[in-house]
């Protein structure tokens, strides 16, 4: 016997018919329709088997009907076309028409690169398309001409574009003291040697490949080597005797060389 307390229940037709009229007339027209499962005359109604059935016939309405929206069309990729001007010094426009004919084959066969050589504007211009696949073909395309009219011999200057980790620094000697006149010859004779001798040391001992024009130093090469090159240019700018130098070259060499 219930508790004093107690809801009390309406008898089971009742709680049905109650349920269906208080109901919206929307979700007793979706109930009349997707339900499958229609009861026996007579046999009573459980609300709760009602709720479990609900759910199960939604699922299969929406496996059947058509999708809200259409399939994503495939879109095809823009190209970017990106294009590089490098300015090209008066003094290197003669090395430059003479070379060309082995300065454009490997932009193009094997960067993938449109280069055109300006002369009104004396620049050399380079332009991505469809047949480019490395990203950075440009700037590497870019780096090598820029290191040709720096001054590099033209095999160094295309190992820019078949090794990762090649660098160009460049630097002034008034950045490192601050000369004038004959103390500025006598530094840049240092650093060059008796018929470039120092500079030829300097570049097997590091590794490195060094180009003096006028005031600046230009060194190519990897990180490490750049760094042992340039700190002995520097060491010859501030007034060290060249065996000094020397010297010091054959110890960084002798460790490089264990290294490896």
């Amino acid at each position: 016997m219930p508790a004093p307390t107690a809801l009390q229940r309406a008898p089971e037709p009742l709680a049905v018919e109650e349920t269906i009229h208080g109901a919206p007339q929307s979700a007793v027209d979706d109930d009349i329709i997707l339900s499958t499962n229609q009861p026996t005359e007579g046999a009573p109604q459980d609300p709760a088997q009602d709720e479990q059935q609900a759910p199960e016939t939604m699922d299969v309405d929406n496996s059947t009907s058509t999708p809200l929206f259409a399939p994503e069309k495939a879109s095809s990729l823009a190209v970017r076309v990106e294009e590089r001007k490098i300015r090209v010094p008066p003094h290197r426009m003669t090395p430059l028409k003479a070379s060309w004919p082995k300065i454009y084959p490997p932009l193009v066969e094997h960067l993938h690169l449109q280069v055109r050589m300006n002369l009104p504007k004396k620049a050399v211009e380079l332009r991505t398309s469809s047949h480019t696949t490395d990203p950075g073909a440009i700037q590497k395309g870019a780096d090598f001409i820029q290191a040709f009219c720096l001054g590099f011999d033209l095999d160094d200057a295309i190992a820019l574009l078949r090794l990762d980790d090649l660098y160009i620094q460049s630097f002034e000697v008034k950045d490192v003291k601050n000369l004038s006149g004959e103390h500025m010859s006598r530094a840049v004779g240092r650093i060059a040697g008796k018929d470039g001798k120092t500079k030829f040391a300097i570049e097997n001992a590091s590794r490195t490949r060094i180009v003096l024009a006028d005031q600046k130093v230009h060194i190519l090469g990897g990180f490490k080597q750049i760094h042992v090159a340039r700190e002995a240019v520097v060491s010859l700018i501030l007034g060290s005797p060249p065996g000094k130098v020397y010297g010091n070259l054959r110890v960084v060499a002798n460790r490089m060389k264990e290294r490896f």
